[in-house]
């Protein structure tokens, strides 16, 4: 048989498995190829690339572990949400992904049934129900200085940088659609559920609404309309309705995140419906925070300044990470306010900043939930 040929086989192996049928639509997506320049197997998050020789070395079971392996890096993206470990250490950040992909596979298949683990392969039980930023931080702890020595499969990171945001945003919708045809035919299939699959499908919070029924609980003495001041958002529409009047909002903090993965333009959009927010609420001021491991930037807006909050605000950071440089900054400045806002990737220290004394509400682009305040898990903008 053709390397080719093994790896359709090894699909179809998988396709008919109660253990990873879920996968089945997933190993459609992007094309496969084999090229003698990488070492054994690699993707960009959309495309699978195999070494022959590589394919020829295999078992069956252990070509479909691999075959699997590059698969579920596709349906976690973790080619596209890691891109900022890569850079931090590019070693470190593949053997991180890598035990949390053979966990799942370890997980779904434990006696064994459809796959074995080839030699070399990552696996730590403790890691079982991790995130890959979390063994990422572990493992940076304890090898600091690892970039070498490690290499089951390749990830392809220079390859899923050239994919732009049309093309993953087209992938990660392929891949949804995917995982939920793919769980229909498992739970046909009587196969066992995905604690990390499930988490995947779960319906996406509306963040904006969230937002917005958090502000409103927190002004709920903010009751009183009035047509003399028509309400913004509706004027440009050509509705008129009556805003919101009253005394009862101070000062708002928002802390935003600089040290992690979160892209500019979920910043932007963050701050666009705050702002939004705040033309409406009227709070007596904003204090906007970019912080790391301390405040790295503290501007200040008065009520007549919101309109013109994102054209002059200037995000500031880029070292560690350690919320609770905001809870110091409001003690330190003696600023007590209305609610605190806070946007971050949500892998901050174990204690979340400790004791917070306002309400809070934390918008997380990771499903980390704080135990404090509330939580909106975000999930990016298309």
């Amino acid at each position: 048989m053709t390397p080719q040929d093994k790896v359709t086989k090894s699909h179809i192996a998988i396709m008919r498995s109660k253990e990873f049928c879920l996968f089945s639509g997933v190993l459609s997506i992007g094309d496969v190829s084999f090229q003698d320049d990488i070492p054994t197997a690699a993707t960009n998050g959309r495309d699978v690339v195999y070494n022959p020789k590589f394919i020829d070395r295999l078992q069956s079971k252990e070509l479909n572990f691999i075959v699997l392996h590059e698969a579920i890096h596709k349906a976690f993206q973790h080619m596209h949400l890691w891109k900022g470990l890569f850079k931090q250490n590019p070693m470190i950040a593949n053997m991180a992904a890598d035990y949390i992909v053979n966990q799942t596979i370890v997980n779904a298949d434990p006696n064994s049934a459809i796959t074995v683990m080839p030699s070399g392969a990552l696996y730590d039980k403790r890691f079982d129900g991790w995130t890959t930023r979390q063994v990422f931080d572990t493992l940076i702890q304890e090898n600091p200085n690892m970039n070498q020595g490690y290499q089951l499969d390749v990830h392809d990171w220079d390859g899923a940088e050239k994919l732009d945001d049309d093309e993953v945003n087209k992938v990660k919708k392929q891949i949804d659609t995917a995982l939920r045809q793919g769980e229909i035919l498992r739970g046909k299939m009587g196969g066992n559920q995905s604690r990390a699959i499930n988490d995947l499908l779960k319906p996406k919070v509306n963040w904006r609404h969230e937002l917005r029924q958090f502000m409103n609980n927190i002004c709920s003495t903010k009751d009183k309309s009035s047509w003399r001041r028509p309400h913004r958002r509706f004027v440009s529409q050509d509705i008129y309705m009556p805003s919101m009047i009253g005394e009862s909002v101070g000062d708002l903090v928002i802390g935003i995140d600089t040290s992690g993965s979160i892209r500019q333009k979920d910043i932007q959009a963050f701050l666009s419906e705050v702002v939004s927010i705040c033309e409406d609420v009227i709070p007596k001021t904003v204090h906007l925070l970019y912080w790391d491991s301390d405040v790295a930037g503290a501007e200040q807006y008065k009520q007549h300044e919101y309109g013109n909050m994102l054209k002059s605000t200037k995000p500031m950071g880029g070292g560690g990470t350690e919320v609770r440089c905001v809870n110091k900054y409001l003690d330190k400045h003696k600023i007590k306010p209305e609610a605190v806002l806070i946007f971050t990737d949500g892998y901050v220290e174990e204690d979340w900043g400790g004791t917070w004394k306002y309400p809070t509400l934390w918008v997380v682009t990771s499903k980390e939930v704080s135990p404090h305040g509330k939580t909106i898990n975000y999930e990016g903008e298309d």
